[in-house]
């Protein structure tokens, strides 16, 4: 194979960038991170955290839902959920009829949701919402992201913080690291010649770590496309961290459930990596968004619970905690299109073995508003505080400008 043809195919489709290829860095791929197994600190306390963006400002109102007060059915009266459509948490909230799984956790104490979560003078711009939410920094623009900065603090290894979606998130860009992004699709391993991913005789090092790159990158992605979830642990399969065998029934997985499969491959394999990046879209529904909601929070519902369960089964992923949370919620109203505009306050999901689960945080009132918008009773610098804390075992006020208030009792 010609490797000039090779390092600008690998380039054009996204493997690895040019001036990466250029400055001799190097590129993580998922055996990267599976050779950090057994380099995890023996620390019993020592804990991981899955941190789930969900992309588009989630309406809160439609996912935890008020469904005893009036004020709820007059503001959205075709958007809004029936009392006997939900499910019941307690005789005033319920979740979205599309998170069965969620309701289990929540009744077996594994589930629990921060309502009123936001922060001072809320944006209503994607970009700088998420840019906040990101850097956890609302007073001031930020240049990094929250755990970024707590990897710089901890010695700034990327594999500590690992990304499986498309490119890195801001969140784990750090002043003088960042995580390390392992995407779990690429667009270069659809009908290639195979021999992108073979080195050849007399390669330069740089373009034959570009090739086992890909190599990589086709392996991950014939898992995540076509294989279930890897056995629960006590197999071989998460023992070696190679693929089990296709059955002749697997079905292509969501993109979500892929991003799990591979964080909970790495858990189980006992990798170094204390924190894990997903993300799922979809969620700027301005019009028609009843049932389109519906359809992305079943898809979050069974990735998100097919995890925390297969989590519950063994020693490591005893100690994960899932967070979820998006840039805002949306506006009380709903608007002419049977959809919602962006709003601020919303609800944030904490799932996992570690999570004292049910309500936290106070639920915003639907009468006293600002200027139509919920008014956020929990800063989101808490939950990030308690995560720190609890999960991470850092002190909040180093990452957090000196944020220091917690959510407290969320953790065991």
């Amino acid at each position: 194979m010609d490797t000039l043809t090779r390092r600008r195919f690998l380039i054009a489709s996204g493997v690895v960038g040019g001036a990466a290829l250029a400055a001799g860095a190097t590129a993580y791929t998922l055996h990267d991170i599976l050779a950090t197994a057994g380099d995890r600190p023996s620390d019993p306390d020592t804990r991981t955290l899955v941190l789930v963006t969900l992309y588009g400002g989630n309406d809160g109102l439609n996912t935890v839902i008020p469904y005893a007060d009036p004020a709820y059915h007059t503001a959205r009266p075709e958007l809004a959920y029936k009392p006997e459509e939900v499910l019941r948490l307690d005789n005033s909230l319920g979740l979205n009829p599309g998170m069965t799984g969620f309701k289990r956790l929540y009744d077996a104490g594994r589930l629990a949701i921060v309502r009123g979560v936001g922060y001072p003078k809320p944006e209503h711009s994607h970009f700088r919402s998420m840019d906040i939410w990101q850097t956890g920094q609302p007073d001031h623009p930020g240049s990094t992201g929250w755990l970024g900065r707590w990897l710089d603090a901890t010695g700034g290894d990327p594999r500590h913080a690992v990304s499986f979606e498309p490119v890195l998130p801001p969140v784990l860009a750090g002043a003088t690291t960042a995580g390390a992004a392992v995407p779990p699709r690429s667009n270069a391993t659809t009908a290639v010649p195979a021999g992108f991913g073979r080195t050849a005789p007399g390669e330069p090092p740089l373009q034959a770590r570009a090739a086992r790159a890909y190599a990589d990158l086709v392996e991950v992605d014939a898992m995540v496309t076509h294989l279930p979830p890897t056995p629960a642990p006590g197999g071989s399969a998460a023992a070696s961290g190679k693929a089990a065998p296709k059955p002749a029934s697997a079905a292509p997985r969501s993109p979500v459930a892929a991003q799990f499969d591979l964080v909970a491959r790495c858990v189980e394999a006992g990798v170094a990596t204390r924190v894990f990046s997903v993300s799922l879209g979809g969620f700027d529904l301005h019009a028609d968004e009843k049932e389109a909601q519906q359809q992305q929070l079943t898809e979050l519902d069974a990735a998100v619970t097919e995890f925390v369960e297969r989590m519950g089964r063994s020693e490591a992923g005893r100690d994960v905690v899932v967070a979820i949370y998006s840039e805002f919620g949306r506006r009380v109203r709903a608007n002419a299109s049977q959809g919602t505009d962006h709003g601020t306050a919303s609800d944030l999901f904490v799932l996992g073995t570690p999570v004292r689960g049910g309500l936290y945080g106070a639920q915003p009132s639907l009468t006293d508003l600002d200027d139509g918008d919920l008014k956020f009773t929990t800063d989101f610098r808490d939950v990030y505080a308690t995560l720190l804390d609890g999960v991470l075992g850092t002190d909040p006020a180093r990452i957090l400008d000196g944020w220091s208030g917690q959510v407290n009792g969320l953790l065991l």
